[in-house]
């Protein structure tokens, strides 16, 4: 058990909470921005007393039922439920949404049929792992590296150019996304050496991720409305999903636009150029206007690599 950590996580999910979201009716000042402990101890039909205790970090370790009882009555998410669980140090009972995480070895299967699609597998800390043809030409080709520092999560806080694919109104959603994300990876993996000290790096680089780091929101990442950057092409409207291998450890994320958009529109050409300039077979003329125009689409950041077929100092199998 954790009795420091859950006390502030306690504290940190009752603020949240209006009066008025349970239907309680103020009528007088309040000195706290959510519900107050005795009304926390009420919902959950404990003593005050005793919850009090557990935010003070000084109570006994709580059942199962205990607990199961506080994610109720802070109307925790999925997430937050088993993190709660974890920082009692109870077992996180099965998720009543079930698990859509498929063995390791299927991810790979799966983004081999992805083809039209742009999909990449990345570690649950977004360590760079494999990404098809499309998901270059849309994203650029990350970095490989060893270690936490390859991190799209970490690069994302420390290195400027990490943030240049996502329009800048669109930065505060995806540094709340990462850090909450980062929590849930976090408290999984337990005391594990690696993510402390990717962690403490980010925490004495980044005042951002520190400031987040203490909100202790809670929240994988499992799908998301981003706008996309493209050199040429401008914003790109894209729906984020992504599948988790059974051990957690490494996900599958895809990104698709509605039919009949100016974004699924936008894919399908980035699909064209990245399927004619991949393939071996004599060139037509309209296969080397194709890849020739691959030129002028697939300009990146320094901080990504272009395709290889399709970078300007590469000899594209159908050009001249």
């Amino acid at each position: 058990m954790k009795p420091a950590e859950l006390a502030a996580f306690l504290k940190s999910r009752r603020d949240r909470i209006r009066p008025a979201d349970i239907g309680l009716v103020t009528t007088t000042r309040r000195r706290v921005p959510g519900l107050r402990r005795e009304e926390v101890a009420q919902l959950a039909s404990l003593s005050a007393d005793y919850y009090i205790e557990l935010e003070r970090g000084s109570g006994a370790q709580p059942s199962t039922q205990v607990v199961a009882a506080l994610a109720r009555a802070l109307r925790l998410n999925g997430d937050e439920r088993d993190h709660l669980f974890r920082l009692a140090a109870r077992p996180v009972p099965p998720s009543v949404h079930g698990s859509t995480a498929q063995a390791q070895s299927a991810l790979l299967c799966l983004l081999e049929r992805l083809a039209t699609t742009p999909a990449q597998i990345v570690t649950d800390l977004y360590e760079p792992i494999t990404q098809n043809d499309l998901a270059i030409a849309l994203l650029g080709q990350h970095s490989a590296g060893h270690g936490f520092t390859s991190s799209l999560l970490y690069r994302w806080f420390t290195d400027p150019e990490g943030r240049l694919l996502y329009p800048e109104e669109d930065h505060q959603h995806h540094s709340r996304g990462y850090v909450a994300d980062l929590q849930a990876v976090a408290a999984r993996r337990g005391r594990d050496a690696q993510v402390a000290r990717m962690i403490g790096e980010l925490r004495q680089r980044s005042q951002e991720f520190a400031a987040l780091w203490d909100t202790r929101d809670v929240a994988l990442r499992r799908a998301d409305h981003q706008r996309l950057v493209h050199p040429t092409l401008g914003i790109i409207a894209v729906e984020y999903h992504s599948l988790f291998s059974e051990d957690g450890g490494h996900r599958l994320q895809w990104f698709t636009a509605p039919p009949g958009t100016q974004s699924a529109t936008h894919l399908e050409l980035l699909s064209a150029v990245s399927t004619s300039c991949s393939r071996s077979e004599p060139p037509t003329t309209q296969k080397a206007l194709a890849c020739e125009g691959a030129l002028a689409l697939v300009h990146y950041p320094a901080s990504f690599a272009p395709c290889e077929m399709c970078a300007p100092a590469a000899t594209c199998g159908h050009g001249g």
